[in-house]
């Protein structure tokens, strides 16, 4: 995980002022054919809201899935067209990532509400966090980071979650890959540790106390 600059409004929490023990789920990286429908199997099981941070070619390739999050209860939100280092991009190219992507996902569901977006890699700049605003998203970050995406094992994740969830927590887990990255042959897809892992975590925050809740409105 990358340390947000202090002097960027990029939101790594959310901590409820009347002292509420509430947490965010969030997910990288979708949709997937595979993972993204086994992860929202998990979430109805449990009834939890989560907010999908979705690349605008797969939202492109896949609007069913995107009609299916938001159907069942949950929120999409822009993570760029194609996943690149924004902080090596040229202010066209930064400009042109984020709009492209809301623009597929509205495409891919009209009615959904854009309210937030997330930089592939948390390479936030000031033109990356000026873009957002210009196109009327959030900046958000986030506070704990198991590296699903490593593969490290469903244990792994849930230990490492569990050792740094707090109230106010923004949670990142991954429902999918960047394009180009190796997909990696298993029937499952590649986030079928974070699917297993999912299923216990929910269970073991909510024995914590905690609330899983959607992101807040913007402000």
């Amino acid at each position: 995980m990358r340390n947000v600059d202090r002097g960027l409004e990029v939101r790594s929490e959310y901590v409820d002022a009347n002292g509420g023990r509430s947490v965010y789920l969030t997910f990288d990286d979708g949709p997937h054919s595979i993972c993204t429908p086994d992860v929202l199997d998990v979430l109805a099981e449990h009834n939890v809201p989560a907010t999908f941070f979705v690349i605008g070619v797969y939202a492109g390739d896949q609007p069913e899935l995107i009609r299916r999050i938001i159907a069942e209860g949950h929120e999409v939100a822009n993570h760029t067209m194609s996943h690149p280092y924004l902080s090596e991009c040229e202010p066209a190219e930064v400009q042109h990532e984020i709009l492209a992507a809301s623009g597929a996902i509205k495409s891919a569901c009209p009615g959904a509400s854009l309210r937030y977006m997330r930089a592939p890699y948390g390479a936030w700049t000031q033109e990356v966090v000026k873009t957002s605003a210009m196109a009327g998203l959030a900046a958000v970050h986030w506070s704990v980071d198991p590296r699903d995406w490593s593969r490290p094992g469903a244990d792994t994740i849930v230990d490492t979650v569990m050792a740094s969830v707090r109230p106010g927590a923004i949670v990142l887990l991954h429902d999918g890959c960047p394009p180009g990255e190796l997909q990696r042959d298993n029937p499952r897809g590649p986030r079928e540790q974070t699917v297993k892992a999912l299923s216990r975590l929910i269970p073991a925050m909510r024995g914590r106390g905690f609330t899983i809740r959607p992101l807040p409105q913007p402000h």
